[in-house]
């Protein structure tokens, strides 16, 4: 019988000059938007049209920026900017106002120094309106200049209605531009706009801009807001600060003028510092008037200022204890400041600016900032000695955290520990791991174990009490040490946000005697995953194991033929006997056993009580009713080095119904 050939569909494609596909216009941001701007809500390409606004601004063209959200979930934005010119482009044959909507890498902002339309700018790659374009449903755009008004409409970033171009009224002056939007929604996970992130945006703009009007219109709401700041950075930072700071605010700004052989006329920055004890620091920094909230070389400019002007201090006035040694981050690390910076070419990382990546930023910046801090330190000496103790303080802590026990590595990766007996399986949700009180009853697990997805790792004696332990001093205690390393997490807090793609089991299951000293030792560990790894109770990976305390060897009944029934407890031995009762076994004929430890289980034993996944008790570890707060309290009582009243005052309350295990 003849085999039948292969269908046409199974051959593999051929790949031939007819194989190129050549993506043009605006096509290469529909197919990959995520590369042009954020597409987890469309703030970012909103924000494009609103950074064309204030770079009009920015460059002395306007004073207020108006932002409408309509009722119709369209945005638009408003400024009395010079207008975006709408004449025929001298070489592409097409009105100037389509081009720089349609094309990518067309813009009025290549052209710097005194050549071009902006000197300094936030855009510089001539894509930013044009992805708002391509990601929209519909865009208008409406131009005000030299006595006349034109408007284009777009939809997907095409244009369906062409350019009209009318005079306005007699005497009617106005310029500017007017941008509205319809994103389309299905560029984003989401087509709502975070207004926190807006009106942020749109103050921290006013605030960059003083004498600037913002405004903010939602038609949906009737309300409206209005930024203007006079002040500037100082009082946008004293508004925004968490905690007080311990000396006045430093506040400065430095500009290259003409003269100057490293950098263009008018590059340098204005910056607002405050130094507070405690508090999250608030650190907000512009390049151009762009949010670099991923920092960059303007903000290493920043820190290398400050620490330089304060290891200066220090140095002049011997204030340094002996074996201290300061770093940056020392005078850094309860620094708060608003930096704006003015860069005549800026390099940003990525396309949606995020971080200034510029090299010479770091010179440019750290040049004004430090001569200026040095010269008001030297001026107020005893703030000065203030800012100096804060950062002598953080270097003593930061060099007492340095001597932290680390995990134990070779070859750059932590060694698994030698005792832990690993499973074949690399399935983490399949994949079990035993923590088993003693190396006795590991031996039995060893070998009562299912060896494709159990592993066991058997703890000698009770572990340390770590509610009170450092972090930092956990892997100064083996045990600990092997188990974090055995399950490939690492010690965290509550508010942390660990790497737990490095778990290497899906169940980190407790297996203790079922004696008072077993029930001891699991709540050494329970407290340790508590206090040291919450995010694995928070995400259901804990759990106690549990293993019966009595055997009954009950005889034949009837068609029933001898067997061995296990007790969790005092209470199910009581069940199972009332059971045999009933069965009409003959009192005293069965045999009860009890086990003193895992350990005195055999292997087989111990699979079908307590590892065999049909048969065990396997109790998920989980917060219940009370929340974290309420639990950490009570564990406080229990396991805290100072609490003895506290455990006096429970065990008088609670006492009376607690069953002693002599």
């Amino acid at each position: 019988m003849a085999t039948k050939p292969a269908s046409s569909s199974s051959t593999p494609a051929e790949y031939s000059e007819s194989s190129i596909r050549v993506l043009k216009g605006l096509e290469p941001v529909k197919q990959r938007p995520g590369m042009y701007t954020r597409t987890d809500n469309p703030l970012h390409v909103i924000q494009e049209v609103l950074d064309n606004s204030a770079d009009e601004a920015l460059a002395g063209h306007g004073k207020k920026i108006k932002v409408t959200l309509h009722s119709d979930g369209s945005v638009s934005i408003e400024d009395d900017g010079r207008g975006i010119p709408f004449g025929m482009h001298p070489t592409e044959n097409a009105p100037v106002i389509e081009l720089v909507f349609t094309q990518l890498h067309a813009g009025g902002k290549f052209d710097k120094g005194k050549g071009g339309a902006y000197s300094f700018s936030g855009g510089l790659h001539g894509v930013g309106v044009s992805v708002t374009n391509a990601l929209a449903k519909r865009l208008e755009a409406i131009s005000y200049r030299e006595g006349s008004v034109a408007k284009l409409v777009f939809a997907a970033g095409d244009v369906v209605e062409p350019l009209e171009i009318r005079k306005t009224a007699d005497g009617d002056r106005k310029t500017g531009t007017t941008v509205r939007v319809w994103i389309d929604p299905k560029y984003f996970e989401t087509a709502v706009l975070p207004m926190a992130e807006l009106m942020h945006l749109l103050r921290s703009k006013a605030v960059l801009m003083p004498g600037v009007t913002v405004t903010l219109v939602n038609e949906k709401t009737r309300e409206s807001q209005t930024w203007q700041y006079k002040g500037g950075l100082r009082d946008y930072l004293m508004q925004t600060l968490n905690a007080d700071p311990v000396i006045p605010l430093f506040e400065e700004e430095g500009f290259a003028d003409a003269a100057s052989e490293s950098f263009a006329e008018g590059e340098g920055a204005q910056w607002c510092v405050a130094f507070t004890e405690d508090g999250a620091p608030v650190r907000e920094s512009y390049v151009n008037l762009i949010p670099t909230s991923a920092g960059g070389t303007h903000e290493s400019g920043l820190r290398d200022g400050l620490f330089t002007a304060v290891k200066s201090f220090i140095d002049l006035h011997s204030l340094l204890p002996k074996g201290v040694k300061l770093m940056p981050e020392d005078v850094f690390a309860r620094a708060s400041y608003v930096l704006s910076a003015k860069v005549l070419d800026p390099q940003f990382q990525g396309q949606i600016k995020e971080r200034l990546n510029s090299r010479d930023a770091v010179r440019l910046v750290s040049g004004f900032v430090r001569p200026s801090l040095e010269l008001w330190l030297n001026h107020h000496v005893d703030y000065g000695k203030k800012l100096a103790e804060l950062a002598i303080k953080a270097a003593q802590t930061r060099q007492k955290a340095g001597q932290k026990v680390e995990k134990r590595k070779g070859s750059g990766v932590a060694v698994l520990p030698g005792k832990l007996t690993d499973c074949e399986s690399r399935d983490i949700l399949f994949n079990e791991v035993f923590l088993v009180e003693g190396d006795s009853a590991g031996g039995s697990a060893k070998m009562g174990r299912n060896k494709e997805n159990q592993a066991i790792l058997p703890l000698r004696g009770k572990i340390l009490n770590t509610w009170e332990v450092e972090r930092d001093r956990l892997f100064a205690n083996t045990e600990i040490h092997d188990i974090s390393v055995a399950i490939g997490v690492d010690p965290h807090g509550p508010n942390d946000s660990p790497d737990l793609t490095g778990l290497r089991y899906g169940k980190v299951c407790i297996l203790s005697d079922a004696d008072v000293d077993g029930s001891h030792i699991q709540v050494l560990l329970l407290t340790l995953f508590f206090r040291h790894f919450p995010k694995l109770i928070e995400t259901g990976h804990i759990f106690v194991a549990r293993p019966p305390l009595f055997r009954v060897d009950a005889p034949a009944r009837g068609k029933k033929p001898a067997s061995k029934v296990y007790a969790l407890d005092a209470g199910e031995l009581e069940a199972i006997l009332d059971k045999l009762r009933k069965d009409n076994v003959k009192e005293g004929s069965w045999a009860i056993s009890r086990f003193k430890g895992l350990g005195e289980m055999n292997a087989e034993q111990l699979w079908d009580t307590t590892l065999n996944p049909d048969t065990r008790r396997l109790l998920p570890v989980e917060l219940g009713k009370m929340n974290f707060k309420e639990t950490e309290d009570l564990i406080t009582k229990l396991m805290g080095k100072g609490e003895a009243s506290s455990r006096r005052e429970l065990m008088e309350l609670h006492g009376d119904s607690v069953e002693v295990d002599i």
